[in-house]
């Protein structure tokens, strides 16, 4: 039984090393202006992604791209005898997700009060191999 478990845990392992992870919990912009973004570089190669990013004009392609990097570096400190050119790496999911949500009053008319939500968001990105 242990030894079926080890295996398990091998396989996992060496599947985990062939993939970059980075991840950007509280992002303060709203989730949905970080996905028109993230949807644009999804399934496209590394260097393609870089380039669409770092001339893309939304304000959430910057922290978009120095998360691209991060995951480049992460994935090149696994990999330490690998190429990045050469490994091919794709971005092969991208996730947003919301997170808090900050809310705040905002004085409206004859006395009134609006509610201001001011959103962040999460975002999560995977390189792979092609």
């Amino acid at each position: 039984m242990g030894a079926r478990k080890r295996e398990m845990a091998d396989r996992l392992k060496a599947e985990k090393k062939v993939t970059g992870i980075a991840k950007l919990n509280s992002e303060p912009s709203s989730p949905r202006k970080m996905r028109l973004v993230a949807n644009v570089i999804r399934g496209k190669e590394v260097f393609q992604a870089l380039n669409i990013l770092k001339f893309t004009r939304r304000h959430a392609a910057i922290p978009m791209e120095k998360l691209l990097r991060s995951a480049i570096s992460n994935w090149s400190a696994k990999n330490e005898g690998e190429d990045v050119a050469a490994a091919g790496l794709v971005v092969k999911d991208i996730r947003v997700d919301g997170g808090r949500t900050l809310k705040r009053i905002s004085p409206a008319p004859q006395g009134r009060a609006h509610r201001i939500k001011k959103r962040s968001n999460h975002v999560t990105i995977i390189l792979d191999k092609k």
